[in-house]
């Protein structure tokens, strides 16, 4: 039940029909909109909504559904129905283009994947458009509505042979208005026209003797006349009768056509309502797209649970004026069914009501609402208002009388399923008495288990709100500092009229406001500034959660900077240990083979005292050689004494030196340089005086131009075990792998890797097919998925 029976007109729903008769694309849609009506049906609304969602999914995904030729058939088929009539021209060329638009649209939709659009297939599931139909159709009407001359051979010879007579009809008019221009006998300009169906041409009334023929008529000032010549009497006649038999052949040809398209009126009107109703859903999309409305999820029980819902209208007009709507959020279930809002004049509480009654009122009539995401909302049997002035002259009724006659309707008939809105309520009478009365109707309500929305300014009824269950007060924000409201709705507590404070700042005279606050007495002013500095506090404490949310994501962008930071620095420390282990690996190599050389002379000179000395020489000139690598302060190695957090140590054998930054047990963490590392405490020896620092190298040393005449050590030291070949043409990359390549393998490192990038696959190809070939080259990979993939070649060398 709605009540009353202008409640569409009253919330604004009047205008939501207007606006989707007006996107429809046919009378047809335009039935639809018209027949629309309230349902209380849970299954019906959630078809309804579902459909509506679904063609506002086509339309958001710009598919190409036909949005055209929606033409009304029905009266046509009315017509074809009845024996013996004919329809003509143009009511096929609408029965066919709409036809196509139907098939079309029918296959479009059944034509989509599996599980979308289920309820736009269910709709036209039993629809059926016969193709020989529109075949037939086509055969004798084009796209542009005209009839074809080949609908049948007998048209076809009649419009043949008309064209040739009226050619030859031109071709001697022609000749007689040439000769007659020639004469002076009709004007210079004058051309043939046709009266009574009948070619004529103009001549001067004074000469009409020149020309033998037919008069026709003649000019409203008698000057001129129209002459039918004699000499194409024949001509015209045959022409006639040509006209004649071609149009009794069309309406045989209609008569029968219309006669193929009765067998089909019934399935065609299914056809047509089909039609109908996608035009229809197709404006409530629409609409849908252009107030942001969405589907929110139906029961099958009283409930409101909506988040940032929005007036339509209120919000279409703002967009035009380029002003934000302010959203609420509200939600009434079992526990919470009545809330009572309250709050400042002009503050947004009739807008609140009649958002919920117009939005609610959408939703039942299979509207998609305008409600974010994640909303959900249930089925009222009945939605009463009570809302605006509705005095009656007639019926001899006050204001505050018409109010009374409402809340009567309500108690007597709204049950647990009815939704209740009041806006005022109690006003219009003695203040006392109609806040007495207002409490009363609103506890019959509760009892009753009636969900609602009900704005006030009585404080006995946000009292009574306080204290029973089933009712919640909410309050319309506002900015108390600068009398300004917020539109907000809050839910919790109730506001304050702020009456004072907005005729201070009218410029009501001060001994007035002074007068009226003393009048009204010390509890109700504490009451207003309680709720008033109630009000500051929520809005300082907005303030401040806004600023640590800000805080907040610094934080967590600094913390994900940090992660980054130190997941580089760890790769890093993985890229400089590995190479550092291939250069000592070489190192050791070469002193081996040092060492091994130095003994074998030494056997072979049998141990001759000078030869013996001359291998140890050039042992100690290579191991200086070695050493001279960095120059190093004088320090001091100490092999005994307990290591401890703060010390310079050095690796036992190696020249790599750092300071200690902890010690957990047998394993101590050192900083080499910039690079912290687990080492066990075995490993190491202290020792004294200043550890030496690594020069920097310039670029040229860098750049990865090989100098021969550097010694072994220092060749290695400024080998860098990857190549970078991206943006490199096919033989110059080649060429610098093969000599990149057979460095590394004279150095004895491990292991190489060449960045190609990922591409179209060619460097990747030629790279590896070369390191194929080489028999030193172990086995090849891609780098590890973060360091590049596929995008990099890792060689191990023998």
């Amino acid at each position: 039940m709605i009540y009353p029976e202008n409640f569409e007109i009253k919330i604004g729903f009047a205008q939501v029909r207007d606006m989707l008769s007006e996107l429809c694309l046919s009378p047809l849609g335009r039935q639809y909109v018209n027949r629309m009506a309230f349902l209380n049906r849970h299954d019906v609304v959630e078809r309804l909504l579902q459909q509506t969602y679904e063609f506002k999914q086509l339309l958001e995904a710009d598919a190409e559904i036909p949005l055209q030729h929606y033409y009304d058939a029905s009266a046509y088929l009315d017509r074809a129905a009845i024996e013996g009539t004919y329809l003509e021209v143009l009511a096929f060329f609408e029965i066919k283009m709409s036809l196509r638009t139907i098939r079309d649209s029918l296959r479009f939709i059944s034509g989509a994947e599996e599980g979308q659009y289920e309820a736009l297939k269910a709709l036209g599931a039993n629809v059926t458009v016969e193709r020989s139909l529109i075949a037939a159709l086509d055969k004798v009407v084009d796209d542009t509505g005209a009839v074809r001359d080949d609908a049948t051979p007998e048209l076809q010879r009649l419009k043949r042979d008309l064209i040739s007579q009226q050619g030859a009809l031109r071709k001697t008019i022609s000749s007689i208005m040439r000769h007659a221009k020639n004469e002076g006998w009709t004007p210079a300009d004058a051309e043939p026209t046709i009266r009574g169906g009948r070619l004529v041409i103009p001549v001067i009334a004074e000469y009409k003797r020149k020309v033998k023929g037919l008069i026709h008529d003649e000019s409203h000032t008698g000057q001129t006349v129209y002459i039918e010549p004699e000499s194409i009497f024949g001509l015209n006649n045959d022409i006639k009768d040509l006209e004649n038999a071609y149009h009794r052949e069309l309406i045989r040809i209609l008569m029968g056509l219309t006669n193929t398209l009765r067998h089909h009126v019934p399935e065609l009107r299914k056809a047509y309502q089909y039609l109908g109703l996608l035009d229809f859903i197709r404006a409530k999309a629409v609409f849908a797209r252009r107030v942001e409305a969405s589907k929110p999820k139906l029961h099958n029980y009283p409930l409101v649970n909506w988040k940032q819902a929005i007036h339509p209208l209120l919000y279409l007009a703002h967009r035009q004026l380029g002003k934000p709507t302010v959203p609420m959020d509200l939600e009434l279930n079992r526990d919470q069914r009545i809330l009572l809002i309250s709050g400042p004049n002009a503050g947004g509480k009739s807008v609140s009501l009649k958002t919920v009654g117009l939005v609610q009122y959408m939703l039942q009539c299979g509207m998609l609402i305008t409600a974010a995401d994640g909303s959900e909302a249930g089925i009222f049997h009945d939605i009463f208002i009570d809302i605006g002035d509705e005095q009656s002259i007639e019926n001899d009724l006050s204001t505050y009388s018409s109010h009374l006659t409402n809340m009567r309707k309500f108690v007597t008939v709204a049950d647990k399923k009815s939704l209740v809105l009041i806006d005022e309520f109690g006003t219009g009478t003695e203040p006392v008495l109609g806040g007495a009365i207002a409490e009363a109707v609103l506890q019959n309500l509760n009892d009753s288990k009636v969900y609602g929305v009900i704005t006030t300014h009585y404080t006995n009824l946000k009292n009574y709100a306080e204290r029973t269950p089933g009712i919640v007060n909410g309050a319309m924000r506002y900015d108390h500092k600068n009398l300004q409201p917020l539109y907000q709705l809050e839910i919790g507590k109730p506001g304050s009229s702020f009456a004072i404070e907005i005729a201070r700042k009218i410029g009501l005279p001060k001994h007035i406001v002074d007068k009226a606050s003393s009048l009204v007495g010390k509890d109700k002013i504490r009451y207003d500034r309680l709720l008033e500095e109630l009000e500051t506090e929520k809005q300082e404490l907005e303030q401040k959660v806004r600023e640590a949310t800000k805080l907040e994501q610094k934080l967590a962008k600094s913390v994900k900077e940090y992660n980054e930071l130190r997941n580089f620095l760890e790769e890093s420390k993985q890229d400089v240990m590995r190479e550092a282990k291939g250069k000592a690996k070489l190192l050791l190599k070469d002193a081996n083979q040092k060492i091994e050389a130095t003994i074998q002379q030494i056997k072979q000179s049998q141990a001759e005292k000078e030869q013996t000395k001359a291998a140890r020489r050039d042992l100690e000139e290579f191991t200086k050689e070695v050493r001279k690598e960095e120059p190093r302060p004088a320090h001091k190695r100490i092999a005994n004494g307990t290591i401890k957090p703060g010390d310079n140590v050095s690796l036992i054998g190696q020249d790599s030196y750092g300071q200690v930054v902890g010690i957990k047990g047998k394993t101590a963490e050192v900083l080499f340089g910039g690079l912290k590392t687990i080492v066990k405490v075995d490993n190491l020896e202290r020792v004294e005086g200043q550890i030496p620092q690594k020069p920097k190298k310039s670029k040229m040393e860098t750049s990865g131009n090989y100098n021969r005449g550097m010694n072994m050590t220092q060749r290695m030291a400024d080998f860098t075990n990857t190549l970078d070949i991206r943006g490199e043409y096919a033989e110059d990359a080649l060429n610098k792998v093969m000599n990149f390549t057979d460095e590394a393998l004279m150095l004895g490192i491990p292991e190489i890797k060449i960045i190609h990038g990922r591409g179209n696959g060619i460097l990747r190809q030629v790279v590896r097919d070369y390191l194929y070939s080489v028999r030193e080259v172990a086995s090849l990979g891609n780098e590890v998925e973060e360091r590049g993939g596929d995008g990099a070649t890792l060689a191990v060398l023998k």
